[in-house]
């Protein structure tokens, strides 16, 4: 997907601009669910959800081990009745630009993260935008 992403109207944009705990989910070799809590960021001009992570956690390994075309992924957030799923394909980006970047944005949305030399960004191109009737439907 390139461009500006159809989040289907200002009502999910400002969804995914609030402060919310969201889920990652990855699979694992065998194909089962990984599900963990992270703070993502969306980046609708760029099609591009973000989480900060550490290269050594299962999430990162997961996403690495898919190789270089990515890895199917989805990220959700849920608040009440209000809920949203970006589903995308996930890559592992450790240049030092792309990892300032994502921790540039996980800063504006929730705070200032630790200093971490081993962190890495993963970047989720988005595929699908899934959501409730409230926030899709204006």
């Amino acid at each position: 997907m390139s461009g500006r992403l159809e989040l289907g109207g200002a009502a999910l944009a400002a969804f995914w601009a609030e402060r919310h705990l969201c889920t990652l989910t990855t699979l694992r070799a065998d194909g089962s669910p990984h599900v963990v809590a992270v703070g993502a960021t969306l980046d609708a001009d760029a099609g591009l959800a973000r989480v900060i992570s550490t290269r050594s956690s299962a999430k990162v390994r997961h996403i690495a081990a898919a190789g270089p075309g990515g890895a199917r992924v989805a990220v959700c957030q849920v608040d009440g009745a209000r809920w949203s799923t970006l589903e995308g394909i996930a890559v592992i980006r450790a240049d030092p630009a792309a990892v300032a970047e994502a921790e540039h944005r996980y800063a504006a949305r929730y705070r200032p993260p630790r200093p971490n030399p081993l962190r890495v960004a993963i970047e989720v191109r988005i595929t699908r935008v899934l959501g409730s009737h409230r926030l899709l439907d204006t």
